[in-house]
């Protein structure tokens, strides 16, 4: 596995900034040899976006009322995929075990599969943002920074989804099977396809423990408002400890191997 020279012959305690570094550059020189996977995480968010655009090419006003939020889900959704699937075919392949066998915590492995996949998250949503903002023409009352902000945190937050859900399928099939478990209830109660106020109040309450619900949020205060705002900063605030807490939560369960 890249990277495998960089660790030989060093005993560094476990948190050292060299291992996990080193354990960052493996599945991001893994991802840069994949045009398919590349396809996936940079160019088919920027094609969904401009299908999207044309789509709603004669009704005009709503591809600036949902083109924000979906800049959103759709990193998240596809950084869901493939870090899910890579991070079980490294434990299916055994790569997982021989790593963990090494001085290195499992904080380290899982902060260095972050550093890794959020590397790419923030080409994937700096695209993203830029084809839409420039050249589809979506109109954002707030500064298109702070739409890349929440773009970044939302990938991030699907990143560290991916990497906790792994720990719990067998094969890479499994993986796929979790979407509808993880990402669909989420994308159908996080506010996209009507206000949460109107939706019943019980899927209002669940909604509002869902950080994608927070996610879209971040998207139309910057949609909306000039100004960073109050609830902009808690929506952000969600989302990243929402991510920093899922990625705890995957350090913990982390396995050597898949059975």
């Amino acid at each position: 596995m890249t990277g495998k020279s960089i660790r030989v012959g060093l005993e560094p305690e476990p948190g050292c900034t060299v291992e996990t570094t080193a354990d960052a550059i493996a599945p991001l020189t893994d991802v840069t040899h994949d045009p398919r996977t590349i396809a996936l995480l940079v160019i088919v968010p920027v094609l969904l976006i401009t299908l999207l655009r044309y789509v709603f090419d004669g009704a005009a006003g709503t591809f600036d009322a949902i083109g924000a939020s979906l800049l959103g889900i759709f990193p998240l959704i596809t950084m869901f995929l493939v870090t899910s699937i890579a991070t079980l075919r490294e434990r299916t392949s055994g790569t997982l075990e021989r790593l963990l066998a090494l001085p290195l915590g499992k904080g380290d492995l899982i902060a260095g599969y972050a550093l890794a996949f959020g590397a790419v998250a923030v080409l994937q949503s700096a695209l993203a943002t830029a084809v839409s903002i420039w050249l589809l023409g979506l109109d954002v009352t707030g500064s298109p920074w702070l739409l890349l902000l929440v773009a970044l945190l939302d990938a991030l937050l699907g990143t560290a989804l991916g990497l906790f859900v792994s720990a719990f399928a067998a094969s890479e099939f499994q993986a796929v099977q979790f979407m509808p478990a993880v990402i669909f209830p989420q994308l159908l109660l996080c506010g996209l396809f009507t206000p949460r106020e109107a939706m019943h109040p019980v899927l209002e309450a669940i909604s509002n423990i869902l950080p994608m619900s927070y996610a879209v949020d971040g998207m139309n205060q910057v949609l909306h408002h000039p100004d960073i705002t109050g609830d902009f900063v808690r929506d952000i605030a969600v989302v990243a400890g929402s991510a920093l807490l899922v990625l705890c939560l995957g350090a913990i369960t982390l396995r050597r191997r898949t059975p």
